[in-house]
């Protein structure tokens, strides 16, 4: 190992990383050790703004782009070159953890500072970028932030997009850039060297492997949709069941439908309803409107887009007394990390001696829409029993500080290349 990346790897400090996540969970602390960290929240702001303390402290550049992306920069020897970016989001689900997500921003957090403390110059500038909307579970879609970033959708597809209670993006997005004035301004699209996104894995192999860390090599294709029934408010104590146009009774029959057209021996295919709003919700009042939320995910393309274009005519055949309209709300292939970042994850992790698998994401992250404009790779690191997306969600320290470790090295090794 070349002498300047192991003084960096050995400035990596396990308590200061372990610290700063435990700083972080409180920003929106719940019961049972979880967080509630919506995107563009005042608390999200208040998460915002300790990034950014930190990253001042050492004097690292600071900028927002227009969908509130934060960016924290260590300059290289040529300003003008691609960085090297790192990092992933600081919003969590509604009842979420204290690592999904955080745990990359963090430690690139980490390594920029190991880097620095190490002194060591790099050729290119190496950039932190905490993306905004990842979870997408209070304004939908997810990985918001990075899909305007790199241009696969544009600012104005989601200025008018409301959370549950009504708050439209557009003017939760305005307070949040508005509370970092002092940020520099940054451009949608700016070019990137290569990207590494660092995240626990939020899945068991390697826990259940005895791995410390996996190698990604590329994340499974989705498609989302917001399904909307549209039926008529009836009294529920006289209204005779065959007259009914009850919304919620079609929305289950839907659902029902589409459990059938996704069922999978071989439990390949992820279906998912996550969310569902009732009108006008009140136990003694038929339904008159559902809205609920699809979520499909599939590894291989050709699946996933047979899929994708069934779940229409399946919820309208289903749908027999009510109207039914389905909207397409995401849409992403599955994405194939480049073969030389994989290299270059796995090569440090062997030279730091730690065991490693290689492995696909089931899960969605910024890194897809990256690997579209860029070299792109993730790190993934265990999380106990697997579990994410949740309260109980928990990780080692070690493990948290060896995943910034081999980030380390390989952000050095790209940025001199």
């Amino acid at each position: 190992m070349r002498e300047d990346v192991r003084d960096a790897v050995n400035r990596v400090d396990d308590n200061r990383l372990w610290r700063r996540h435990m700083e972080m969970a409180q920003i929106g602390a719940i019961p049972g050790n979880g967080v509630n960290r919506a995107a563009l929240s005042d608390e999200d702001i208040a998460a915002r703004k300790l990034l950014i303390s930190w990253a001042r402290a050492r004097d690292f550049a600071v900028s927002v782009d227009g969908i509130g992306n934060l960016f924290v920069r260590r300059a290289g020897q040529d300003a003008a070159a691609p960085p090297v970016m790192t990092g992933s989001h600081m919003d969590s689900q509604p009842r979420g953890g204290r690592f999904d997500g955080i745990y990359g921003v963090l430690a690139g957090l980490e390594a920029l500072e190991a880097i620095d403390a190490a002194g060591v110059e790099t050729q290119r500038p190496i950039e932190l970028v905490a993306w905004t909307n990842e979870e997408g579970g209070r304004f939908p879609p997810c990985t918001m932030g990075s899909a305007v970033y790199t241009g696969a959708r544009k600012l104005e597809d989601f200025l008018e997009v409301k959370d549950n209670d009504g708050v439209v993006l557009k003017g939760a997005l305005a307070k949040t850039l508005a509370a970092t004035p002092d940020a520099g301004k940054r451009a949608f699209g700016a070019p990137a060297a290569a990207y590494i996104e660092a995240h626990i894995e939020q899945g068991p192999r390697l826990e259940l492997e005895k791995k410390t860390i996996g190698v990604v090599t590329g994340i499974q294709g989705l498609r989302w949709f917001n399904i909307e029934v549209l039926g008529e408010t009836a009294h529920a104590g006289t209204t005779p069941l065959n007259l009914r146009k009850d919304a919620l009774r079609e929305a289950v029959a839907i659902i029902n439908a589409l459990h059938e057209l996704t069922r999978d021996e071989s439990d390949t295919l992820r279906f998912t309803v996550g969310r569902m709003l009732v009108t006008p919700n009140s136990p003694n009042s038929v339904a008159s409107q559902v809205l609920f939320s699809v979520d499909l995910r599939h590894p291989d393309l050709a699946t996933i887009d047979r899929l994708g274009k069934t779940v229409e005519p399946t919820a309208e055949k289903a749908a027999r007394h009510c109207q039914v309209k389905v909207t397409p709300t995401l849409h992403d292939d599955p994405c194939v990390f480049d073969s030389r970042v994989v290299d270059t994850i796995e090569k440090w992790t062997r030279e730091l001696k730690l065991p490693c698998i290689r492995l696909p994401s089931g899960a969605s992250h910024d890194a897809m829409y990256m690997a579209r404009v860029c070299p792109a790779g993730m790190i993934f690191v265990p999380c106990e029993k697997g579990i994410s997306h949740n309260e109980a969600e928990n990780a080692r320290p070690e493990d948290l500080a060896a995943g910034a470790r081999v980030l380390t090295a390989a952000l050095l090794d790209l940025a001199n290349c």
